[in-house]
Formats: C-alpha cells, structure tokens, sequence
C-alpha cells in the first residue's frame, strides 16, 4: 500500500502492461464539434447601448435527413459482426509468462460496435452537412474594443450528430470621426472662439442621445473639461453608464480687421495687470537632465 492510502494489486500490473486498463465497451460515435471563431465591428452608438445583430455564417449543421444517425432514412446501424457490439477484439499471444490476451479497437467498425451498411447520402455518413445558418448576437452595451465573448453551444455540430463546439466573437469597434473613449466614459473635444470662452456660453452639442445643451462657464481655459453625466457608454455587466467628457479647446483668432485690433488695443489697457509669467511646477513633475 503506497503512502497515499491506495492498493495496487497483482490484478493492476496485468491490466496496465496487457491492455485490459484501456476503454472497455464500444466508443461513442457522436463527437464534440469544434470550436468557431467570428470577428463583428461594431459603431460606437452599437457599443453604447448595446445590438442585437443576425450574423450569417457557414458552419457544420445536424443533417436533417438523417437527424444525425448517419444511416440512410429506413435503415438503421448494424451489429458488428466481428467484435459483436464490445468495439473491441482480443488476441492470443504467448510470451515467457504464457499465454496472454489483449484487446485492442475492432478494425471493421473503428470500436463503434455498430457499423452502417447503407450510410446517409446527403452527409455521407456523417451525420452533419456543411451550411449557412444564421447566428443571433446580443451584445451587451459597454463592450470594448478586443474584447471576446463567448457562446456555449453555438460552434459547430459534432460528428455523427453530436454536441456543438462554442462560438466566440472578437469584437471591434471603429474609430469615429468626433468622438473617443476612455473606459467607460465617451470623449470629445469642443472648440470655442475666444469671445464664449471669456464670456461662457450655451453650447448645442449633437451625440448619441440626440442634440444636447452643455453648459460652458465663464473664463474657461484650453483644457479644461466638462462632464454630462450619464451619457457615456453602458457600463458592462453592471447598471447605469459613463459620462460625456468634453475638453475644451479655445481658439485663438489669427486674423483680425482694423476694427477687431482697437478693441483688443482697448482691452488690454483695461487689463494691464495681465502679464506674461513663467508657471509654477507643480511638484513630483519630472526634471529633465540636461546633456553637457
């Protein structure tokens, strides 16, 4: 007795070296399909709310002539004739110990038990046809780009009408012209001429949720953001959603008429105590080194 609590008898040894530890019984003829891989791009108003999306794909189906018997409608699998349904067939051989028999998977019906006289013509004896079916994706809103889901059950149809292999989807998700991401929160950038930016202003902003106000407070800098909450991306296998980041960029006018130059001439006046500074570092902010 090993250290373990468990035996191993004389019985053990005879099993292991001569064949009778192998499969006992017939092999199943039904097989696990395999496994399927599909790519879908998604927009980002898709992977906002979420899409339910009918994907055509070719794959592996039950055959419905045979419903996956793989025999011939009106016929059926036979018994063995050599190893009698066991899937197995023994064989004596002499050695120094004596006689010995093994056992080893029937060659005339593969170790199935069965075999079929008069195989299914429209898979061939397979039990499964290769098809085009449709596959329903419900993807959940906050999916990311890269990320893979997976769907137990819907991959190919096994051999003689066995089980189906799983189906994952890698989602992508294409780059829009205005907006971006940042976990679960949608980004923007928003030009402001510099007369609002002073001021402030009421922006109309159109997203995904239609056309939106945005508040802009008075002063405001390049750079600066403002957040709308609740209208970001579904937040994944939770409720609620991000928020709306938009930063703020101030443009600067470049072009002036007469005009336009004598009332900043005027402005500037008024604010003499504006004047150009260096700004304060703020601390922990790396210090670059400085090449001899």
């Amino acid at each position: 007795m090993g250290g373990d609590g468990q035996s191993f008898g004389f019985g053990d040894i005879f099993e292991t070296f001569f064949g009778g530890g192998g499969q006992r019984g017939p092999r199943s003829r039904a097989e696990r399909g395999q496994d399927a891989l599909l790519r879908v791009e998604l927009n980002f108003d898709e992977a906002i709310f979420g899409v339910e999306k009918s994907i055509p794909v070719d794959t592996a189906v039950l055959c419905d002539t045979c419903n996956g018997s793989c025999a011939k409608p009106g016929t059926s699998p036979r018994l063995c004739d050599i190893c009698q349904g066991s899937g197995q067939v023994q064989t004596q051989v002499r050695s120094l110990l004596g006689a010995m028999v093994t056992s080893s998977p029937c060659g005339s019906c593969r170790g199935y038990g069965h075999v079929i006289p008069e195989p299914c013509l429209d898979c061939r004896g397979q039990g499964r046809v290769r098809a085009r079916r449709d596959i329903e994706l419900k993807i959940p809103a906050g999916v990311e780009d890269g990320i893979r889901l997976q769907l137990a059950g819907s991959g190919e149809v096994g051999f003689g009408g066995g089980p189906s292999g799983d189906l994952y989807v890698d989602i992508s998700i294409a780059p829009h012209q205005f907006f971006g991401r940042s976990a679960d929160d949608l980004t923007c950038e928003l030009e402001l001429p510099l007369h609002e930016a002073v001021l402030g202003t009421l922006v109309k902003v159109k997203t995904f949720d239609g056309e939106i106000d945005i508040q802009i407070p008075a002063g405001s800098q390049s750079g600066e953001s403002v957040t709308v909450k609740g209208k970001g991306f579904g937040r994944l296998r939770q409720s609620g959603r991000g928020d709306l980041v938009v930063t703020l960029s101030v443009k600067i006018p470049t072009k002036l008429d007469s005009k336009q130059k004598e009332l900043f001439r005027t402005l500037a006046g008024i604010r003499k105590s504006d004047t150009a500074g260096l700004v304060p570092r703020k601390s922990g902010t790396f210090q670059g080194r400085r090449r001899g």
